[in-house]
């Protein structure tokens, strides 16, 4: 069974057509190997911003992305921090992005550092590397548990 990485004219061949990444995406975003996806929503302690928020030391806090995830039965996708943000010391918990899911993604950050970080709406917080799995699935993630198929803003468990 063999996985590869889509590069760059895939990705982009996919979402031209409704695949991978839909709604507020930004061409320019894609990178060789992945598209750098961008903070919406940032919840600190039970409170949601829009406009940005500053997360203070040791603080644990959720962003979901601005673009909406599309993946086709046959692509599923994996997480990864911004080197940018692992070198000021903030930390990343990601799963796999199974394939069939529509939604924003929800993403769990610690600040690590003693320093406290300001956060934008719309800047680029980690990257998804996109996988074409040998076949399609047989049942996607929307046919399995699905529970946060078509999620939009911050989804906690």
């Amino acid at each position: 069974m063999i996985m590869t990485v889509l590069n760059d004219r895939e990705i982009e061949g996919r979402i031209r057509k409704g695949q991978l990444i839909t709604g507020e995406y930004d061409i320019k975003l894609v990178t060789p190997n992945g598209y750098d996806v961008r903070a919406d929503m940032i919840r600190v302690a039970d409170i949601e911003k829009k406009d940005g928020a500053d997360i203070p030391p040791k603080t644990h806090f959720f962003v979901s992305t601005m673009e909406t995830m599309a993946l086709p039965a046959d692509i599923t996708a994996q997480i990864w921090i911004r080197s940018s943000y692992a070198r000021k010391g903030i930390l990343g918990s990601f799963g796999f992005i199974d394939a069939g899911f529509r939604g924003q993604l929800t993403l769990s950050f610690y600040n690590s550092s003693g320093d406290q970080l300001h956060i934008s709406r719309g800047e680029r917080v980690a990257q998804v590397v996109f996988l074409a799995m040998s076949s399609p699935a047989e049942r996607d993630y929307s046919s399995r548990s699905g529970n946060y198929q078509n999620s939009s803003g911050i989804k906690l468990s």
